[in-house]
């Protein structure tokens, strides 16, 4: 196994990955609340932990992948306030909570599966665990770090850090900051102190969202799920928790302070967080309103876009940038990603197509290390972009033996394709499908046809037949073909 090296947010450094059990390994990355549909900010915790589940299992790891589905208990507020958001959106749109929650997890599915993210080992419901939360709230009251007020059950901040505890190990924070951030009608309420948290909420009358428990009838608090769902399907300690930045305080704060004053320490060793993707400089999110939906990017309707993108462009513009670098949207960027990709597809195609005759001995640079650069570069805290730069180094080889201007053996170019086969494919998810560049057999079948119409065509520029011959290449350059005379025949690619 090739070493791999990830930035613990923990830690604060870049650390070796050493797993618990090798070669099995716990992931477990906070997944949607489901109460509208995916936007660009969701696709970036999606691809970025995809790309390591696809990692750790090229790299020979066994790896269960959980990734959860929030469908009760996040309120409006982060600070334990405001409506569930499921049961808000149920409200003005007259359905029962679960009608709505189901109805965007398929939603968030079929977009992941366009975007090529594979499906997690375990995907649990907060809603189908609320016996396991109720479990580690009483266990935390029962170490003294809870207490019970008006049916709810809040967090002891004060108590946990006069333990000895750093509340604010993960996010930096310090009490004085979380007490002036606090909201002063929770601190004046229920709550002992402004930075409390709630593990459980007593559920007001009107409140559809309920389950009984021994304090109240109510529902658990958001940071509660993560905890109790991580530690039945990866134990008390497991490897990997990841997820977006904006998710470090509170929700993966209260998380280590849960499990902490719960199960004796943190549930993960490793902490990864992907930096935000931002419009105009600011954040994208739905609570801000300056998202835009996967479908918008889809169908291009949308006024801050030209155009229609593809999911596996999408992708590609999440991929281009680092994980922990901030990702600013713009609709150049996007089409800027979009030809790169186009380029890059071409050069795979012509590669998987077998277009590319082989010869008798290689001209061009050795690609017998290509493949270990890439992998270098994933291992080295999921570096995509300089992964993706050294096969764009290649792209121009791959177009001069396509030209003719360079040679390779069948050896070399069954290297180059297994390479990128396994880099664009297996590892970053990229695909030749989605409408962009056909592969494999559709691509045969359609190659098939081309090269038999350019045979036709050929025939007619034999006989002189200029005007078939022109016609040929009109209407292929209508569909998107464009034909490319050589001295020895024709050649022809895809078009956009």
């Amino acid at each position: 196994m090739r070493p791999i090296y990830l930035h613990n947010t923990l830690t604060r450094r870049k650390e070796l990955f050493e797993p618990l059990h090798a070669p099995a390994v716990g992931m477990y990355v906070c997944g949607p609340t489901v109460y509208g549909d995916p936007h660009l900010g969701h696709v970036r915790p999606a691809v970025t932990f995809d790309l390591l589940f696809r990692l750790l299992r090229h790299e020979g790891y066994k790896v269960r992948y959980v990734r959860n589905i929030t469908d009760v208990g996040h309120l409006e507020n982060d600070a334990d306030a405001g409506e569930d958001k499921i049961a808000k959106k149920a409200r003005l749109e007259q359905l029962e909570p679960m009608e709505v929650a189901q109805y965007y997890t398929n939603r968030y599915h079929e977009f992941m599966d366009r975007l090529g993210v594979l499906r997690p080992s375990i995907e649990p419901l907060a809603s189908g665990h609320v016996i396991e939360q109720i479990a580690m709230t009483q266990a935390i009251l029962e170490a003294g770090y809870a207490y019970v007020s008006n049916g709810s059950v809040y967090f002891d901040v004060r108590k946990y850090v006069a333990d000895g505890y750093d509340y604010g190990v993960l996010s930096g924070r310090n009490l004085d900051e979380m007490q002036s951030g606090g909201r002063s009608e929770d601190f004046e309420g229920e709550k002992r102190f402004a930075a409390d948290f709630a593990l459980w909420k007593r559920a007001a009358p009107e409140h559809i969202m309920r389950w009984p428990s021994p304090w109240s009838e109510g529902f658990p608090g958001w940071h509660m799920e993560c905890s109790a769902m991580g530690a039945k399907y990866l134990g008390d300690r497991f490897d990997i928790h990841g997820g977006g930045m904006d998710l470090m305080f509170p929700h993966h704060e209260c998380e280590i302070a849960q499990s902490t004053a719960a199960l004796g320490g943190a549930a993960a060793r490793y902490w990864v967080h992907n930096n935000m993707v931002t419009i105009g400089g600011q954040k994208m999110g739905k609570s801000l309103g300056n998202f835009i939906t996967l479908e918008q990017f889809f169908t291009g309707d949308h006024p801050l876009l030209s155009q229609a993108y593809s999911p596996m462009v999408i992708r590609f513009f999440i991929l281009q940038a680092h994980y922990r670098s901030t990702l600013d949207f713009s609709d150049g960027a996007l089409i800027a990603a979009e030809k790169g990709l186009e380029r890059l597809l071409k050069a795979w195609n012509l590669l998987v197509s077998g277009r590319i005759e082989p010869g008798t001995v290689s001209t061009m640079p050795s690609p017998a290390g290509l493949l270990a650069e890439c992998e270098e570069a994933l291992c080295d805290d999921l570096n995509s972009p300089v992964a993706i730069a050294k096969l764009f180094d290649w792209v121009h080889h791959i177009n001069a033996l396509h030209d003719g201007t360079l040679s390779a053996t069948a050896a070399d170019l069954r290297t180059l394709r297994e390479t990128f086969d396994t880099v664009l494919g297996a590892l970053l998810g990229l695909s030749l499908t989605e409408g962009e560049v056909s592969t494999g057999d559709d691509y045969d079948r359609l190659g098939g046809v081309i090269d038999m119409v350019l045979e036709v065509r050929q025939q007619a520029k034999a006989a002189k037949d200029w005007a078939t011959s022109d016609l040929i290449r009109d209407r292929l350059a209508a569909l998107g073909i464009r034909v490319k005379d050589r001295k020895d025949g024709a050649d022809w690619e895809l078009n956009r």
